[in-house]
């Protein structure tokens, strides 16, 4: 009799809330991959918000490093800052935990951020998509085409339109738009916090914040890919170059690097993000069977993606390594350190 209770016992469910009647059902981790996973994540979070820090202090610090592209590679930075010091917090906390314990208000606030910085990353991966265009396709427009304030306006407006979609689609509830008595009914419960996603929803949402922008960015770099083949290949048939063309052909090098690294952090982007949105257009049309530890899992390799970013530049840029070093070593707090020579 007493093993037959204590059967019973182990096989009643755990709820977020015991003493609401609708409360979530709670999965309850081992301590050891408790301990491991926030042991994981708060690492996580911490060398992305330390790693994209370092990016922005970096260029915005060195006058040497202000250029139109850095300050897009800056936007960029604080969208993965964000995600690493805003976002990856709450969600590690709900990952672990498996419930929401921080109220219904700030699940929609933190939702919002988490769509806002995920559309905001990338527009401005598109963006620079655009800017290396000009400057591998079109170096001669590149200056009239690429200034600062145009790479101010479009900075600004693609924060903007992040706003305008992570804040509206979550407050306003445009993502259960149809499907409001199916997601109230079966999904809505204390302690989850989840963006729930109806068919028109994650159609047009996936469409305009990953699939069309994701295909813009490769069809920009496949188009510099070639650009940058037909140059590598007139430089090597030309001979007896003047000074002027050997400065040419340097800069084209330069700039073909930063088009390398650049293509790197975008496909690294593309190859994080794409399981998620798979999975969220898919989800709706096959009943919503999709396991949300599937989605869990998917959600942080994708965040990992703001870890990586910084760790690309210190492994390509020989420049932020020397950066890097000004900084750690407190140089930066000597006058005129702004002026250093970084290459």
């Amino acid at each position: 009799m007493d093993n037959t209770i204590d059967l019973e016992t182990l096989e009643t469910p755990s709820l977020c809330f015991s003493s609401s009647n609708t409360s979530c059902l709670k999965f309850d981790h081992r301590l050891e991959v408790r301990i491991l996973l926030y042991i994981l994540f708060s690492v996580s979070s911490l060398i992305t918000v330390i790693g994209n820090l370092l990016v922005i202090v970096t260029v915005l610090h060195f006058r040497q490093l202000r250029s139109p592209t850095n300050y897009l590679i800056v936007s960029l930075a604080v969208a993965d800052l964000l995600v690493g010091g805003l976002v990856m917090p709450p969600s590690m906390l709900r990952s672990v935990e498996t419930c929401w314990y921080l109220g219904s208000v700030f699940c929609k606030i933190h939702s919002s951020l988490d769509v806002t910085v995920c559309t905001a990353s990338i527009l401005n991966l598109c963006i620079i998509s655009l800017d290396r265009y000009y400057a591998v396709c079109h170096p001669l427009l590149y200056h009239s085409k690429m200034t600062h304030r145009t790479i101010t306006y479009m900075i600004v407006i693609s924060w903007g339109v992040s706003f305008t979609i992570g804040f509206g689609m979550i407050f306003l509830e445009l993502n259960i738009l149809g499907n409001e008595e199916l997601y109230y009914n079966s999904f809505a419960c204390d302690g989850a916090c989840l963006v729930f996603q109806a068919k028109i929803g994650s159609v047009v949402f996936s469409m305009f914040c990953f699939y069309i922008p994701a295909v813009i960015i490769i069809c920009v770099y496949v188009k510099i890919l070639h650009t940058a083949q037909k140059q590598a290949r007139a430089i090597q048939s030309t001979q007896g170059l003047t000074k002027t063309l050997v400065e040419k052909t340097n800069m084209s090098k330069s700039e073909r690097k930063a088009t390398k690294t650049l293509a790197i952090i975008m496909g690294v982007f593309l190859t994080s993000w794409l399981p998620f949105f798979v999975c969220n257009c898919i989800d709706p049309f096959t009943g919503y069977s999709i396991p949300p530890i599937v989605f869990d899992v998917f959600l942080w390799f994708a965040y990992f993606n703001s870890t990586f970013n910084p760790i690309v530049y210190a492994f390509f840029y020989s420049w932020f390594r020397h950066a890097f070093r000004v900084i750690l070593s407190g140089e930066i707090f000597r006058a005129h350190s702004s002026h250093t020579r970084l290459f």
